[in-house]
């Protein structure tokens, strides 16, 4: 769950573990021992937090160099503890681990994610995510299984909600998806997939007195089942996925959830993301980027608990400026634009300016009668330097007073 990860308050201690993670295909092996080679060879003249820790622990420390792609077969394992906040969670101790090879020389970097977070309002994540290629990026393979224990807010159907309609709804959870994806041509891939979702426990703790909430009208049960085959496609040119400067990002998912998979009701989704990034001024390091996302319910009735909602997407990065679940509705439309712009002419610092808008279909009308923006400021601090992965500190402002800090490791899209 990108959202939640993270501030990296121990990295120092796993600085040689974390820097030669390879987290995409981009991503290249790196020398930390020859001061010489410091002198002498290409060095990536950028600095990371990488770099500055060492620097503070060793003072003779060099700058890491690239030493050219090496696309080997072993397996190269990172474990690094880390804390981390969302609105959602609060304070959160994390302990995450990647591991990454190539099936083939001739293929792109596959990846294993894994980590386990516990937070101070006692809920615990468990993700086990992978990306798998075959020999000349033939097929992808994609896993992401989910398992939580996540007492949370909702605050009821549509855009007319408020803060004040809040309460908790306390869950656990497995999430079982899976997608198989062919290469159809340079940068676009289609493919099946199966995903399974299943909630337990669901009550709701002190909601609004004297009221009948919106989870009820709708349909309140203490378990939550969906079964669905997906149909996917996927076309992403973009130069780095950790951190693009320019390219095109289009996935489309459509759900269909049938009687013969175990569903009670049958109800179909369409999930739409594209993303563009633009070099502005041209020449320089500066991005323009773009996010539309689009969550839609086709027909049928989804459960309550898998109903679009804000940063409900597969990395709970939409509506930066309100907590995650703010608002929730049978269909969701959203557009995001932010600017990256260097600070230190080194590449150590950075800074962002956002704006996004969002809007939920009421459950009468099954209009969009609303719309919730979003605006804010960040600060981004290089991570790695190879893969220009930046850890990103956002304070967001949305609208009824809502507001507060975003952390990432990654850029938020």
């Amino acid at each position: 769950m990108k959202g939640l990860f993270s501030l990296f308050l121990l990295f120092w201690l796993f600085a040689p573990l974390a820097g030669q993670a390879q987290l995409d295909k981009h991503a290249v092996p790196i020398s930390y021992d020859s001061i010489a080679a410091c002198k002498t060879a290409a060095v990536n003249n950028e600095t990371d937090i990488i770099d500055v820790a060492r620097k503070l622990l060793n003072n003779k420390a060099c700058k890491r160099v690239d030493t050219g792609e090496v696309k080997s077969r072993k397996l190269r394992i990172s474990v690094v503890p880390a804390a981390g906040y969302t609105l959602q969670t609060d304070l959160a101790g994390i302990v995450a681990s990647n591991a990454t090879f190539y099936t083939h020389p001739d293929a792109n970097a596959s990846t294993f994610l894994t980590s386990f977070t516990y937070t101070v309002r006692n809920q615990i994540i468990f993700p086990f995510q992978t990306s798998l290629w075959t020999s000349k990026n033939k097929y992808n393979i994609i896993i992401d299984w989910r398992y939580l224990y996540f007492p949370s807010y909702t605050y009821g159907l549509g855009g007319h909600t408020s803060l004040n309609d809040g309460y908790i709804v306390t869950y656990s959870t497995i999430h079982l998806h899976q997608a198989a994806l062919r290469k159809l041509t340079n940068n676009m891939y289609a493919g099946l997939g199966y995903n399974f979702d299943y909630y337990w426990d669901i009550k709701e703790l002190n909601p609004p007195p004297n009221k009948v909430t919106d989870f009820e009208n709708y349909g309140y049960e203490k378990t939550e089942f969906a079964s669905g085959i997906t149909l996917n496609y996927l076309y992403d040119d973009r130069t780095n996925p950790v951190n693009p400067e320019r390219g095109n990002f289009v996935n489309v998912i459509y759900r269909t959830n049938l009687s013969f998979l175990g569903n009670t009701n049958t109800w179909r989704s369409l999930a739409i993301d594209l993303r563009k990034y633009v070099t502005f001024p041209s020449g320089t390091r500066n991005i323009l980027a773009f996010w539309s996302y689009e969550w839609l319910t086709l027909n049928g009735k989804p459960p309550y608990m898998m109903l679009p909602n804000t940063g409900g997407d597969p990395y709970n990065n939409t509506g930066r400026g309100y907590i995650q679940g703010r608002f929730r509705g049978d269909n969701m439309a959203y557009l995001e634009g932010e600017y990256r712009f260097v600070i230190s002419r080194n590449g150590l610092f950075g800074g962002v300016v956002f704006a996004n808008a969002e809007s939920f279909s009421e459950q009468g009308t099954k209009k969009f009668e609303t719309i919730a923006p979003g605006y804010g400021l960040g600060i981004r601090l290089k991570f790695n330097k190879f893969s220009r992965t930046n850890v990103a500190l956002d304070y967001g402002f949305g609208q009824g007073g809502s507001g507060g800090l975003f952390v990432n490791v990654g850029e938020v899209f």
